[in-house]
């Protein structure tokens, strides 16, 4: 018997939880910080959980920077806030869901 899904109860390789997950309405508020020695970073709130770990991992392989995930906040290298929404959106999440300022 395959493995079932504790959220919707289907076997876990037909699993939609994360898509539904993904376009639920949450706000995600992306912005660039200036830090040590004046550089840029942009900063991603508003995941959390597995979804911040998996999201953290797929933004830095997409725009090919470094950066890191804890406390609930992403933070990339670099002023990257374009960039940022579009792999957001290749990612699955809704445009209306994703606040750059």
């Amino acid at each position: 018997m395959p493995d079932m899904c504790p959220k919707c109860g289907l076997p876990k390789d037909i699993c939609v939880c994360d898509i539904l997950d993904r376009e639920t309405l949450k706000k995600i508020h992306v912005f660039t910080e200036k830090k040590k020695f004046r550089k840029f970073v942009t900063v991603v709130e508003g995941l959390s959980g597995d979804e911040l770990e998996r999201t953290s991992k797929e933004l830095k392989r997409i725009l090919a920077v470094g950066g890191t995930s804890k406390n609930g906040v992403i933070e990339l290298q670099g002023g990257n806030k374009d960039g940022v929404r579009k792999a957001l959106i290749s990612l699955g999440y809704s445009n209306e869901s994703i606040d750059v300022t």
